[in-house]
């Protein structure tokens, strides 16, 4: 399947686990050294892309698994 098929299909939970956390964006940007903004693109669905290494802080500072971060709609 070409990529342009897939655009739009992964959706990430970012919203819900921080509320489930009480974490605000700004604390998690402190916590994992990624800027408010690049967070933002991600929780907005707008990222095209991220490093294993900042899906690894995320997961570490949510204390969360990269399937609960991330999902493909189907």
């Amino acid at each position: 399947m070409p990529p342009e098929d897939d655009e739009g299909r992964i959706h990430c939970h970012l919203d819900e686990l921080l509320a489930r956390r009480g974490m605000t964006l700004t604390r998690l940007s402190e916590r994992v050294g990624i800027s408010i903004v690049n967070l933002s693109v991600l929780k907005n669905d707008r990222a095209r892309a991220i490093r294993f290494s900042t899906l690894t802080a995320i997961c570490d500072a949510l204390d969360c698994q990269v399937g609960d971060l991330l999902s493909v709609d189907r």
